[in-house]
Order: structure tokens, then sequence, then C-alpha cells
């Protein structure tokens, strides 16, 4: 069973060591940037996204909890007057994937969004992953565009 809990204070800093060092990755493989600008960046993200670290009004961060233990965790900014959610960020340690808890992460965050009167989920996933893609088409997300660059 898989269970969600806001993340407290004292761990916003074990999140965003993760979320840094991913996105900048991320953001390096998937734009050409350097791994310098893009931490530079993805610490800007951070930054501009949690003013007030894990208690941030406009955004929410949660533990992902199964069996009374963080598997990791989901980003996601509420939009009260669309309905919507939007999904920053959303992870399951690789050495809990592969066992359907990422789907289960999913269906138990639309039963709770649901729950609370939402009606879309929205998110992005790279271009190169094939696992994430499979996941979120898994749990009934599809393709509502292509984002494209070019380096100039």
């Amino acid at each position: 069973m898989i269970s969600f809990r806001p993340m407290q204070e004292n761990e916003f800093s074990r999140y965003t060591d993760y979320f840094v060092s991913d996105y900048a990755h991320e953001i390096s493989e998937n734009y050409g940037l350097s791994l310098s600008d893009s931490l530079k960046q993805a610490h800007e993200t951070i930054e501009t996204s949690f003013p007030q670290g894990a208690l941030t009004e406009s955004e929410t961060l949660l533990c992902i909890i199964k069996s009374g233990e963080i598997i990791r965790y989901i980003w996601y900014r509420p939009d009260q007057n669309n309905k919507s959610v939007y999904i920053y960020d959303f992870h399951i340690l690789p050495d809990q994937q592969g066992h359907g808890y990422g789907k289960q992460a999913l269906q138990t965050l639309e039963e709770n969004l649901s729950q609370q009167g939402f009606k879309h989920i929205k998110l992005r996933v790279a271009a190169d992953n094939t696992r994430a893609q499979h996941v979120y088409e898994a749990s009934g997300f599809r393709v509502t565009g292509i984002n494209m660059n070019k380096t100039i």
C-alpha cells in the first residue's frame, strides 16, 4: 500500500540534493548545457520554487511511503482555478523501481486529488526517459504535445 505525507523541513535538504543533481543531468543531456550551467539552473529552480523550503504554500512536496519507509518524492503545484495539478518531479528510488510502486503512487495521487475536486494531472517527461513514459502511459496519461529544442 502506497501513501503520502508532507515533507518535513528537516527532510528538505535531502530532497534538494537529489533533485538538483538529477535535474542538472537531465538539463545537460537534453539541452546541451555544461554541467556547471545545468547545476546553476537546477539550483535556481529550487530557490525560486521553494522560497520557504518544504513549507512553501504554493507547492506540494510529498514523501511517498511504502511499509513505513520513504521510497521517494513527488512535487506538484495545484491550480485551483483550473482544477489541475502539474507534477514537476516524481521519483521512486532505483532499488524500488520495477515493482509497480510508481503506478500505485500515481493511482493513489489521482484518487486523493479527485476527492479534492481536481480534474486534471499534467506533467512533462524527458524524451529519453522511456521508463517514466511507460509508467505514465500505463497509468492513463496521454501525450498532449512535444517539446523541441535547438541549440544555436
